[in-house]
């Protein structure tokens, strides 16, 4: 039985609240004696943030995840699962995530979220994808695999380093590890949504079309702009912009979930304390 490596896991912190509530209180991080964790604050994007914690990192293994992620109990032995998978099946794997989408065939994963629910469904081994969400990131620092500093803000840096796999010939994989993830839905996103996307569509034209979970990005754009009417749609005639909302305490999230799929959550309230 392969034995699961020491991990880095890299957090971008902006409100410290959601991390202490959320990332911190997942169970299966109880032990830190193994792993690494860097939270990195102060910085203006996510690939400039990532790429710092690469250099910093003394693990190969690295976990980029959103500080608004709980883990339960079973996560690394679901990670170390698909982990040894993958090195009799495809040992030169580029980014591994816990949701991504597929080019023409709907998304693959297994998360829960407050107000939403399941997203996805049960799986029995990796499924390969053509890009992650950012929620979780999972990469090498061996494979050379560096995120675009051009890229601006905290947008598409997901779908741009799975392109970056890609170009490497290398394959994506969403793994069936359930997690959490307690945030806001936005249903209106900020113009540097789209300012970002421009530039993973130039970076990676010769790629086109690349489905992300936000948006499909093609040459004319078509979906993009059907995008920007629903949101106009939903600003100025609905007055919405956000679905559901983040509850405040993590822990509250173990419990529900625990309800739902008692022998996949492994997190009793007995053990949230």
């Amino acid at each position: 039985m392969q034995k699961l490596p020491s991990l880095t896991f890299v957090v971008p912190v902006n409100n410290d609240k959601v991390f202490q509530n959320n990332f911190m209180v997942s169970p299966c991080l109880g032990d830190w004696t193994h792993h690494q964790l860097l939270v990195q604050r102060g910085f203006d994007s996510a690939a400039t943030a990532y790429n710092d914690a690469i250099c910093n990192s003394r693990n190969d293994l690295i976990v980029f995840t959103h500080s608004d992620m709980v883990f339960p109990r079973l996560w690394l032995e679901d990670l170390r699962k698909a982990l040894t998978w993958l090195e009799t099946k495809d040992p030169e794997w580029g980014v591994l995530g816990c949701y991504g989408e597929t080019l023409n065939d709907n998304g693959r994963g297994y998360v829960y979220s407050p107000g939403r629910g399941i997203l996805g469904r049960a799986f029995a081994q990796p499924e390969v994808v053509q890009t992650l969400d950012e929620i979780v990131l999972i990469l090498r620092k061996s494979s050379g695999l560096r995120f675009d500093e051009e890229l601006p803000n905290f947008h598409f840096y997901g779908a741009d380093i799975c392109m970056a796999a890609v170009e490497q010939g290398r394959k994506n994989y969403a793994i069936p590890a359930l997690c959490i993830h307690n945030t806001h839905q936005q249903l209106v996103l900020p113009p540097e949504f789209y300012e970002s996307c421009k530039r993973l569509k130039q970076r990676w034209k010769k790629f086109l079309p690349i489905q992300t979970t936000c948006t499909r990005v093609t040459r004319f754009n078509l979906p993009v702009y059907q995008r920007r009417l629903q949101e106009l749609y939903l600003r100025k005639i609905r007055r919405i912009e956000f679905g559901a909302t983040r509850v405040e305490d993590g822990r509250q999230v173990l419990a529900e979930l625990e309800r739902l799929i008692p022998n996949q959550a492994e997190c009793s309230v007995e053990n949230l304390r």
